[in-house]
């Protein structure tokens, strides 16, 4: 196995997967828990790979989601970012147990240190709620950019009721401190906004698939395409 550990431009804060660094160790535990296998193994036949795709999984936290596409497809070229240095640890020692190849590279989905158009595939799987609203819009006209003109999105995220309801964070208290903020975000999430603002930065996004979790609510996963020039 190889692995690139690039240095990020600048320091800046960020959610780890579990919300605390400490608890990154439970992360996996907590991927078991909550019966996220599926949702990935959905992903990646969405993603309807081949060899030669180059796959790049933004916050791609301890790997769970590489490991799977590797296991899956050996001839495909994975690529891993993510701001956790200790997450990041943790996917290489997965990837390294499952004899396959990846690059891991510690970075901010805001700014993807990536050139244009040089990925196939771009998947995101439960992170869009760990940014705030301007942060959002700009990592996906990242991935507009990094994508490919034929490439594909792969977007799973937590979906929220009517009432800004969702079952993975608690519902109906008021939170302070970063997981007050979480839940902040995660009202972006509301009906059908994060198509909405898939296909704002440009895309054309197909119709929502939703998957239930074994435990805390539903996640919806997006498939969009590059439609028109990329916008800068």
């Amino acid at each position: 196995m190889t692995e690139k550990m690039s240095q990020p431009l600048t320091e800046r804060k960020y959610i780890p997967g579990m919300g605390k660094h400490f608890l990154t160790p439970l992360y996996d535990v907590m991927h078991h828990v909550f019966g996220l296998r599926p949702i990935h193994q959905e992903m990646i036949t969405l993603a309807r790979l081949r060899d030669g795709h180059r796959v790049l999984d933004v916050g791609c936290g301890t790997g769970n989601l590489l490991r799977a596409t590797g296991q899956r497809h050996r001839n495909v070229d994975l690529v891993g970012l993510d701001p956790d240095p200790q997450a990041l640890a943790r996917a290489g020692r997965k990837a390294r147990r499952a004899g396959f190849t990846v690059r891991l590279d510690r970075g901010f989905a805001q700014e993807l240190p990536y050139a244009d158009g040089s990925f196939d595939r771009v998947f995101s799987s439960l992170m869009l709620h760990h940014l705030d609203s301007t942060s959002k819009d700009a990592l996906l006209a990242e991935v507009r950019r990094v994508l490919r003109p034929d490439g594909l999105l792969v977007l799973a995220d937590a979906v929220l009721d009517e009432h800004g309801h969702d079952h993975m964070h608690g519902r109906g208290r008021r939170q302070g401190g970063r997981r007050g903020r979480m839940r902040e975000q995660l009202r972006d999430n509301v009906g059908d906004a994060v198509p909405q603002r898939i296909a704002a930065a440009g895309f054309t996004v197909e119709s929502t698939r939703t998957m239930a979790l074994r435990i805390g609510g539903r996640v919806g996963i997006e498939l969009a395409h590059p439609s028109g020039p990329a916008q800068n």
